[in-house]
């Protein structure tokens, strides 16, 4: 699994004009599923990000989690994070996950948010064509991949 995770102030996602998930201060998160990846992923991505430590403490410092700021997180499945580039310009998808398993996948990574504390855990519209309005925080963004604790082992 990969998420592009940004730091907001707000965020919101939008299908055919109308808001379908909107968050207050948090991260917005971008999540590509790929083949292979499963719910173990998902829960460590979800733990992971629950407990990322990038908001601002009292001394301005990035030292606090989601929970500490009652950060809010807005969750849109993006399968060209899965975007095979090796080859020519024009990127291929084969990497991502079957439609049906990666959408499992990402309402499963979304009750891990919530399992993991987020208060608040707003998704988009799976396969939809959505508009993303994100306020960046900073900014701040980070990339996480599974595949960096799976070559650890």
């Amino acid at each position: 699994m990969r998420a592009v995770i940004q730091r907001v102030t707000s965020s919101s996602v939008s299908v055919d004009g109308e808001i379908k998930g909107e968050i207050s201060k948090g991260f917005n998160v971008l999540l590509g599923v790929m083949q292979g990846d499963t719910e173990a992923h998902a829960e460590l991505l979800a733990g992971k990000i629950a407990r990322l430590r990038v908001f601002e403490d009292a001394e301005g410092k990035m030292n606090l989690a989601l929970s500490d700021i009652d950060g809010e997180v807005l969750a849109i499945s993006q399968f060209t994070l899965c975007a095979d580039l090796k080859k020519g310009n024009r990127p291929s998808f084969f990497p991502s996950a079957a439609p049906d398993e990666a959408d499992r996948l990402y309402e499963y990574f979304c009750r891990c948010l919530a399992e993991n504390g987020v208060k608040k855990v707003e998704k988009g519209v799976f396969g939809a064509d959505m508009q993303v309005e994100i306020h960046n925080d900073g900014p701040v963004t980070i990339v996480m991949d599974t595949d960096i604790w799976e070559k650890s082992k």
